[in-house]
């Protein structure tokens, strides 16, 4: 049976048995402890070296899912400060943060397929008429 770690008081879970990668279960448990509240606004996450050595992951693991939650402006990162939960992402109901991914996903992808910021928000208003 796959060793299951877990950290932040039993808030994240990295099973190295999933078909999801290390980084994206990190980031995935995150982003819905901030949309469901289990970290308010303002709170102080691990360092990045601190979660990746709980969690037995590497180091460049956890700076992706931090990454990627910042890309989303789930949570800050600053000087002296560390990474915190942003007050804007903390209020919104967990399906618009789920969005907030989502929506960061989507921009990377489609920076990585040359496509400018219109190209790709047309993309997205063809996909919603078709759902209609």
């Amino acid at each position: 049976m796959a060793r299951v770690t877990t950290a932040m008081d039993g808030l994240l879970r990295v099973d190295p048995s999933s078909g999801e990668a290390p980084f994206e279960q990190v980031r995935h448990q995150l982003a819905e402890a901030v949309g469901d509240g289990r970290l308010p606004p303002g709170a102080r996450l691990p360092t990045i070296r601190g979660l990746a050595g709980e969690l037995g992951l590497a180091v460049n693991t956890v700076a992706r899912a931090y990454r990627e939650l910042e890309a989303a402006g789930l949570v800050l990162t600053r000087r002296r400060l560390g990474t915190v939960v942003s007050a804007e992402a903390a209020t919104e109901p967990a399906a618009t943060v789920a969005l907030r991914l989502a929506a960061a996903d989507y921009a990377r992808a489609a920076r990585a397929a040359d496509c400018t910021e219109s190209e790709a928000v047309g993309l997205v208003r063809d996909a919603f008429r078709r759902l209609s």
